[in-house]
């Protein structure tokens, strides 16, 4: 049975209006220049952990991005300067109260201003988009290794996969498929979702920073010289109410090591049998010709609604899921 109605409330969709809003004048308040790239392209993420939707075109493979990020890059590289984008994002097999496989994102790209700087800007932004709606606090800044250590008593850097999986046991947190061996990371991140996030304080804005290398994705890793000599990735993400908000990095400039990355991915995709990926070349080049330094962000614009709104599901925010698409 067809069913034509939308599954939000005209006033939600009246409240994400207002922030977009919002959104367009804190950016033109900080001279940002907003632009418009491609929602198809010839390349995507290789990351094996984001699956893309793919169509055809002159028997041709394209893809629906995952993020606006390469184009975006490409632009940096021409001198656009600051720059942001409101655009719609496609990701397959995202699905849930926080997921929908078609999302809005809100990305940007400051030159010249380093990561821990534009975590304030983030946290500006998100405050003056849920002004009246939610009172935030505080704004707490604690590294990757902090949160470990305050919330599991680990360091996550030096532990290994033997003792992260201790911890999930003594916390019964129980694997989908036990036979399956996760790595390292694989289990990091399942101890974030299942132990930590839950636990952040309420109403504060909670940033975590200095992420493992091995989790850099197109960060820029600093050498680390302490005892234990591990490197971080500069990499942040903000949680608001246990709800992943926003990830950002210090962009990696190195043109040979984000192929390198990009090879190791597609390495980790074949490996896993998933489908190799084409390297972006236009954004190679874009890096070989030289990006300036800069630090990036995206931010879901559909979590943030859902928190100025007070609705538990994604679903709650946007006129229509792709099941009723």
């Amino acid at each position: 049975m067809s069913n034509w109605k939308t599954n939000t409330t005209i006033e939600t969709l009246k409240c994400r209006a207002a922030l977009l809003n919002t959104v367009r004048h804190f950016f033109q308040k900080n001279n940002t220049l907003e632009v418009d790239t491609p929602t198809l392209s010839q390349s995507t993420t290789p990351d094996p952990n984001i699956e893309s939707f793919t169509t055809q075109y002159n028997s041709k493979q394209y893809y629906l991005h995952t993020s606006p990020e390469f184009p975006m890059k490409r632009l940096l590289a021409a001198g656009a300067g600051a720059i942001y984008q409101v655009c719609k994002v496609f990701r397959q097999g995202e699905a849930g109260r926080n997921h929908n496989p078609e999302f809005t994102m809100i990305e940007w790209y400051q030159p010249s201003l380093p990561y821990h700087a534009l975590m304030s800007q983030v946290d500006e932004l998100v405050r003056e988009l849920l002004k009246n709606r939610i009172s935030l606090k505080e704004t707490v800044y604690l590294s990757y290794q902090k949160i470990f250590e305050q919330y599991l008593g680990i360091n996550p850097f030096v532990c290994n996969a033997e003792t992260l999986n201790e911890v999930l046991k003594e916390n019964n947190i129980e694997l989908v498929n036990a036979e399956i061996k996760l790595n390292k990371d694989a289990l990091l991140d399942l101890l974030i979702t299942h132990l930590i996030q839950p636990r952040l304080p309420k109403n504060v804005a909670v940033f975590i920073y200095d992420y493992p290398e091995t989790q850099a994705a197109l960060a820029n890793i600093r050498k680390v010289n302490i005892e234990d000599g591990f490197n971080v990735a500069e990499r942040f993400e903000l949680y608001i109410n246990s709800i992943e908000l926003a990830n950002g990095y210090q962009e990696l400039l190195d043109a040979n090591e984000q192929r390198r990355r990009f090879e190791n991915e597609n390495e980790q995709r074949k490996q896993a049998d998933l489908q190799i990926i084409p390297i972006d070349e236009n954004l190679i080049a874009a890096l070989d010709y030289g990006i300036p330094a800069v630090s990036g962000v995206a931010l879901g614009l559909d979590r943030l609604v859902m928190l100025a709104t007070g609705m538990e599901s994604i679903s709650d925010v946007i006129a229509f899921t792709i099941d009723e698409a």
